[in-house]
């Protein structure tokens, strides 16, 4: 396996490296002498920044594997003016944005514009345009356009770069690896220093640093990664190396998820095998109406008569637990501070809807205006929010600040992913290809099912698989076309 990575790191012969590695050797000991000499510790990181440079003019497709390794150990640092970034992983965003912008407008012609026709390209399409028109009419323009911006840069790096990356069996073992062993390490570390002290639930937040927000983010990632994990074991021989390596992955995630005392990601594990089971049934499309329906006559029964009053908690009892087992039981009696701190905010989103349900308050604005709009009763002990969180619902947000159309958008996007996905699964004759397929289509059914109640399309670790298995989708798709076109089906 290490042979292989060595080799997929490997520059090609055609390039000269002679004089280039000179340079890079040279620059490398003069700036590292500097920052000792000069106590100017950041400039010891220029020798990486060229060595990436370097890297992404030779050979983009590497530089987009490096961005998959940097995601299970990006870090969160702040930064002047308020603003925070994801450490080197949004910085190799923002560098495969820029050559892949520029190398589309010298390489358009050799595309396959099936991609940008495919419906789910079009509804992910229609949901950007409306973000665009939403970014326009914003009441925070700022806030708004940096949401823009982020957002572009997911979509250009993780859906469309990502479909040109991601096409053959090789392409999904590499991203299977390069997100896989990163992520191992990250894990390795957490349930280490949280086993140093008594797996604690009490101080569950503090041993996720450096690599991870939270323990919601850190579960909910090893949930949606689960299943590429589990069905990339069917690439390998029985007992093999890597198969033993997989596996051996999969029970320390189960584990990592365990310890995390995430209730979300406990029921994204028991989802994820009844919604295999939903898709290899073709029941997917009843799924979703039945979904959509229950969720229709909550919605009616909880706005009928001021029925929402009914569930404003006891100020004195929402409080914060320190056992898990006691956490679940004030679930339960809606007594938990953190579930009925979403209900504190839903209940200010929904009078945030009434008040502007066309364009909404614009991108990325909830916490700058939900405040005015929340209803005492509802309060709960850590509702003046100082880690400035959101709203804890994506599609609620997605309302809140997109309008009604917004959420629209995003469920078209969603359910045409969805659906198109199952369709295109029993379509697949290949058994590799059906396995990759089923992996995308969990996870980002799961990333669909944990937005319910966190808002994680707008984190690295879990946006970017998002917009990946959409991708995998269309790529897989398209495969399955020039197979049939060709008639071997069943290659």
């Amino acid at each position: 396996m290490l042979r292989r990575l060595a080799s997929i790191l490997s520059v090609p012969e055609r390039h000269p490296q002679g004089w280039p590695l000179a340079v890079f050797v040279v620059v490398s000991v003069a700036t590292i002498l500097a920052a000792v000499g000069l106590e100017a510790w950041w400039m010891a990181g220029i020798p990486a920044v060229l060595a990436v440079l370097w890297l992404v003019s030779m050979d983009m497709r590497k530089v987009f594997l490096l961005l998959l390794a940097s995601l299970p150990l990006s870090m969160e640092q702040a930064l002047p003016g308020g603003l925070a970034t994801d450490f080197p992983s949004e910085q190799l965003m923002w560098l495969l944005t820029l050559t892949g912008g520029m190398w589309l407008v010298q390489h358009w012609r050799t595309l396959d514009a099936r991609f940008l026709r495919h419906p789910v390209t079009i509804a992910l399409l229609l949901h950007l345009a409306w973000i665009t028109v939403c970014a326009s009419t914003s009441q925070d323009f700022f806030i708004s356009f940096k949401y823009w911006l982020a957002k572009g840069w997911y979509v250009i790096v993780f859906f469309f770069l990502a479909g040109h990356y991601l096409n053959e069996e090789r392409d999904f073992k590499n991203f299977l690896w390069w997100f896989f062993l990163p992520l191992l390490f990250a894990v390795s570390v957490v349930i280490t220093r949280h086993a140093a002290i008594g797996f604690s639930f009490e101080e569950v937040g503090f041993v996720m640093g450096p690599f991870f927000r939270n323990h919601v983010t850190y579960a909910c990632v090893l949930a949606i990664f689960l299943p590429f994990v589990w069905y990339g074991t069917y690439w390998y021989r029985r007992y093999s190396r890597n198969w033993w390596l997989l596996v051996s992955g999969i029970a320390l995630f189960i584990v990592g998820i365990n310890f995390a005392y995430t209730r979300a990601a406990y029921v994204a594990l028991l989802a994820a095998v009844g919604i295999s089971w939903i898709i290899r049934r073709k029941l997917l499309r009843v799924t979703l109406l039945v979904v959509v329906v229950t969720f229709t006559l909550i919605i009616g029964f909880v706005s009928n008569k001021d029925n929402w009053l009914q569930f404003a908690p006891e100020y004195e009892k929402a409080v914060t637990h320190v056992r898990f087992d006691r956490l679940l039981d004030a679930t339960t009696k809606l007594e938990d501070i953190s579930t009925m701190e979403r209900v504190y905010r839903w209940v200010a989103a929904s009078y945030m809807i009434q008040d502007r349900p066309l364009v909404g308050f614009g991108p990325g604005t909830f916490y700058f205006f939900y405040k005015k709009y929340t209803v005492t009763s509802f309060k709960t002990y850590v509702s003046n929010n100082p880690e400035r969180s959101g709203i804890h619902n994506y599609f609620l947000m997605v309302t809140v600040e997109q309008g009604l159309p917004g959420l629209l958008f995003f469920l078209i996007f969603s359910a045409v992913v969805m659906l198109k996905g199952e369709q295109i699964y029993h379509r697949t004759r290949d058994a590799g290809r059906r396995r990759v397929l089923m992996s995308a289509l969990l996870c980002f059914i799961l990333i669909d099912l944990l937005m319910l109640m966190n808002d994680l399309v707008e984190t690295d670790k879990v946006g970017s698989f998002f917009f990946m298995s959409a991708a995998i989708l269309i790529n897989i798709d398209l495969k399955n076309r020039d197979l049939e076109a060709s008639g071997h089906a069943g290659v």
